[in-house]
């Protein structure tokens, strides 16, 4: 059901799209792409220097934030942009329009609001490196919360900013990282990576 629901809204969006700017002759063009489940993982670390990876085709979700024993988790997902997957085709000559994911929550837990980050980054699709965890960002957008009300539900998460720098320098995947911001000391989200009717999903919109 939520592939329906999101193509018909993703129709809706193209409709809209192409009705602004006035002159009623642009049509933008519209993608999706699942994230890559062999690739979409996390990093646990602990203080000083214990890094434990886990990979998201194996647990079935990516965890984010601080546990109750203070060791701190950051959640990649990876969405191809070049079909490889079977999602779909951004060319290289696409300007953006609008972007986002949605996230289904699996779990909000050890605070009922968590202030987010997420980080347009690069990482190794043969799998993740402990040096991953704390790599420069390319690019963060604005903050954000994860609530409580949000576990077993759907979100929506605008990613034009990091879309438009990812085409910007040629990327072939949209790589993100999320991350507690760095204001607060707990909370732990985790996302669901599993079966496709769950898993993050990347629309994109450009002419």
């Amino acid at each position: 059901m939520r592939k329906i629901w999101i193509l018909g809204l993703v129709g809706v969006l193209s409709l809209f799209l192409a009705g602004c700017g006035g002159g009623g002759d642009d049509r933008n063009a519209v993608i999706q792409t699942l994230s890559d489940q062999p690739v979409d993982g996390d990093i646990g670390f602990t203080a000083p220097a214990t890094f434990v990876i886990s990979q998201a085709n194996v647990t079935n979700d990516v965890q984010y934030g601080i546990d109750a024993g203070g060791t701190e988790f950051r959640a990649f997902l990876d969405f191809p942009l070049d079909g490889s997957t079977g999602g779909g085709v951004l060319p290289l000559s696409a300007v953006i329009v609008a972007a986002d994911i949605e996230i289904f929550v699996n779990s909000v837990t050890l605070s009922s609001v968590v202030p987010t980050l997420l980080d347009l980054v690069s990482f190794p699709i043969t799998g993740l490196t402990s040096a991953d965890f704390d790599s420069i960002p390319l690019l963060t957008r604005s903050p954000f919360n994860i609530l409580s009300s949000d576990i077993n539900n759907s979100v929506r998460i605008d990613v034009t900013s990091l879309m438009v720098e990812a085409q910007r320098l040629g990327l072939s995947n949209l790589q993100l990282r999320f991350l507690l911001d760095f204001s607060a000391v707990t909370g732990l989200v985790v996302i669901d990576d599993g079966a496709a009717a769950t898993a993050p999903l990347l629309t994109v919109a450009f002419r």
